[in-house]
């Protein structure tokens, strides 16, 4: 009786608190530290490969990714490639990408790294005045920083990653 009593009492506990049961299911990716709190993001501005500024805003009720690399990075230039094929991933249809070079370096070597990596399907931002590196409080690149459709930012990576891990791309895929 008392074991029945205790299983009825966890399937009560499941149906009544389903998140915590889906908590545990967080991908073991190195580097991933996710927000017990999500923090909201202000809006922040940038320039695109054309030298306009293009707003976060712009990018609002999408699931969004910030990647902060420097073509002198060797993991940023080592995680380059799978963030590409990301931005390309049919399951990740609301996703944007935003790599955003803050290596201080002109637009013409941006574009060089682009090209020597094949990157196709990522569109090339940068902040030459490093202030998006200090709202950030980046410590270190490549850092990805995970924004959610409400504009919070709800986990974020230090370090590079293999952004094709079908681990990631799952867990990703409940935020989009």
């Amino acid at each position: 009786m008392r074991l029945l009593s205790l299983k009825l009492f966890l399937l009560f506990i499941y149906l009544l608190f389903p998140s915590i049961i889906s908590a545990e299911q967080i991908p073991d990716i190195k580097n991933l530290k996710i927000h017990k709190d999500p923090k909201k993001v202000a809006d922040i501005t940038f320039r695109n490969s054309d030298d306009l500024m293009v707003s976060l805003e712009d990018f609002k009720s999408k699931l969004i990714i910030i990647n902060f690399w420097a073509t002198w990075c060797a993991p940023c230039r080592e995680e380059m490639p799978s963030l590409d094929i990301l931005q390309s991933n049919k399951k990740m249809k609301n996703l944007i990408i935003l790599p955003i070079n803050v290596g201080k370096e002109n637009i013409k070597k941006a574009k060089k790294f682009f090209k020597e990596l094949e990157i196709k399907n990522l569109n090339l931002y940068y902040d030459d005045s490093v202030k998006l590196a200090n709202n950030f409080s980046l410590i270190g690149l490549p850092t990805t920083i995970l924004i959610n459709k409400n504009g919070d930012e709800f986990a974020r990576i230090l370090g590079s990653v293999d952004f094709e891990d079908k681990k990631f791309i799952d867990w990703l895929s409940t935020y989009n």
